[in-house]
C-alpha cells in the first residue's frame, strides 16, 4: 500500500487482475500507465507505447476543444513576432552584408517545408550554406557539416538565421512555438518509418518547440522520432502558458 505502481495497459490484464490493481488504487497505492508517467517525469509521449485509443483520447479534438487558447496564441504570436521584428531587423541587415562579403548572394535562403494539415509553405532564412550546398538534392543536415559557411556556422549556434520566419509567423503560416516543419523530401522519408508521425500537422509548426528546447540537434530517422515524442507531449498539452514557458 501507499505506493506508486506504473501499469503498460490496464487492458492487457485479465479482468480479474483488473479488478485487484483498480482496487490497490483505491487502498492508498497510486496507479499510473506509462504513458501517464512518461508525460508527467519525461514530458513526452513515448510511441512505443502509443495505441490507437491514445489516439483517439489524446488527439481527436484537438482544436475543437481549445478554441480560445487557438485565439489567444494566434494574438500572441502577432503582437511578439511584430515586436521581435522590429528589434532584430537590423541584426538581420547586418549580418546579410557579412553574408553578400563571404561569398556573394543570394543572402536569403528560400525553402518549402510542410505545414499544418500537410500543407506546404515557404519559409525565409539568412543563408547559412554555400550556394552549392543542395546540387545533388535534400540532404539531411549535420552539426558540423562541411557546406556550412564560416559566418553560416554562427549563425545556426544563435539561431540567428531562422529570424526571417518571424514573417512567416505573422502569415500565419507558423506559429512562433510548435513543431519545427520538415521539408517536404525528408518528411516523405520519416512519414514512411515513424508510426502517427502525420499527427504533428495537428498544429501549426513552430519557429521553436518543446522537441527543440528538450532535445539536442537531429540529423537522423531516429533522432526525429525521439523528437516526436516531446511534439507530441506538446501537442497533447499545447497552451498559451506552456507557449510561454
Amino acid at each position: 500500500l501507499n505506493k506508486n505502481i506504473i501499469v503498460e495497459n490496464l487492458s492487457y490484464f485479465p479482468p480479474e487482475s483488473q479488478d485487484k490493481i483498480l482496487r490497490l488504487n483505491f487502498s492508498g497505492s497510486n496507479i499510473v500507465s506509462i504513458i501517464k508517467w512518461s508525460e508527467i517525469i519525461l514530458q513526452r509521449i513515448p510511441l512505443n507505447f502509443l495505441s490507437s485509443d491514445h489516439l483517439l483520447d489524446y488527439f481527436s479534438n484537438v482544436n475543437s476543444n481549445r478554441g480560445f487558447q487557438i485565439r489567444l496564441k494566434r494574438i500572441a504570436d502577432i503582437i511578439l513576432s511584430i515586436l521581435i521584428i522590429f528589434l532584430t531587423i537590423p541584426i538581420m541587415i547586418i549580418f546579410g552584408l557579412f553574408i553578400y562579403l563571404e561569398d556573394r548572394s543570394p543572402v536569403l535562403y528560400f525553402q518549402e517545408r510542410v505545414g499544418k494539415k500537410g500543407v506546404n509553405f515557404q519559409i525565409c532564412k539568412l543563408r547559412t550554406m554555400n550556394i552549392e550546398a543542395e546540387l545533388n538534392g535534400a540532404q539531411w543536415s549535420k552539426r558540423e557539416d562541411q557546406r556550412i559557411t564560416k559566418i553560416g556556422r554562427f549563425l545556426r549556434s544563435t539561431r540567428i538565421d531562422e529570424l526571417p520566419q518571424l514573417f512567416s509567423v505573422l502569415k500565419g503560416d507558423m506559429s512562433l512555438i510548435g513543431p519545427r516543419p520538415e521539408r517536404p523530401e525528408i518528411d516523405l522519408i520519416l512519414n514512411e518509418e515513424i508510426p502517427f508521425y502525420d499527427l504533428r500537422y495537428l498544429v501549426k509548426p513552430g519557429l521553436s518547440g518543446w522537441a527543440q528546447v528538450n532535445y539536442p540537434y537531429g540529423s537522423s530517422v531516429k533522432d526525429s522520432e525521439t523528437k516526436l515524442t516531446y511534439d507530441f507531449f506538446y501537442i497533447k498539452k499545447f497552451s498559451f502558458w506552456l507557449d510561454l514557458l
